[in-house]
């Protein structure tokens, strides 16, 4: 059998979890496994007594901590890197999209298609002007039943639906919107609506959210 040391051993960890940082979707995820694995190997490079490793993932550990400060600031904070605008629900870019990434919406939605008929409104969600989710409803009157809120893996953790439904509900009130709806086709879709706002009016997975 062999033996291996506590140095060896923190240069094992330090290298899983690099790897393990590099299988993430989400990016705050990959940045905070990349920091943890650079502070281990910088503790690896000390016992080691490697300068060259040591600036290295020192370099990496403030590069990770600079971008993670970032997603901090869009949680908290209604900044403008984050937006949201209608598009014509014919759109082939919609359509593209939606083809696109059809096997990750419908794991959280698996029952959306998209619907029919002129009192549809669909808006694309962007982050750092590119696109990052998808919004699609029927409107009736003063009120949005929303078939599809969908953010890509990618920027799930910047918390967009937060920021949609707070500070960025504008979006909706200019539209004349006073009140949204939901049904919640899966658990985690009912416990991602309770957690952007939204209000259980039924024990059959229906929410509203007044705005």
């Amino acid at each position: 059998m062999l033996a291996v040391d506590t140095t060896e051993l923190i240069g094992y960890v330090a290298s899983a979890l690099v790897v393990l940082a590099l299988t993430m979707h989400s990016i705050v995820r990959l940045r905070i496994l990349s920091l943890c694995g650079s502070i281990t190997f910088f503790v690896y490079a000390v016992l080691i007594e490697s300068i060259p490793i040591m600036i290295t993932n020192a370099c990496i550990a403030a590069i990770n901590l600079w971008y993670l400060r970032g997603e901090f600031l869009v949680r908290m904070s209604d900044r403008a890197d984050l937006g949201a605008s209608q598009i014509r629900p014919d759109s082939p870019f919609l359509r593209d999209f939606i083809e696109y990434h059809s096997d990750d919406i419908h794991r959280f939605q698996p029952s959306f298609s998209m619907p029919p008929g002129d009192d549809v409104m669909s808006l694309l969600l962007t982050r750092d002007g590119l696109p990052a989710g998808l919004l699609v409803g029927r409107r009736t009157d003063d009120t949005l039943r929303i078939d599809l809120d969908y953010v890509m893996r990618e920027h799930r953790d910047s918390r967009l639906g937060r920021w949609l439904y707070g500070a960025g509900a504008r979006v909706f009130r200019d539209a004349g919107l006073t009140r949204l709806r939901a049904d919640a086709s899966t658990e985690e879709h009912d416990r991602y609506l309770q957690r952007v706002g939204f209000t259980r009016t039924d024990d059959a997975g229906d929410f509203e959210l007044r705005l």
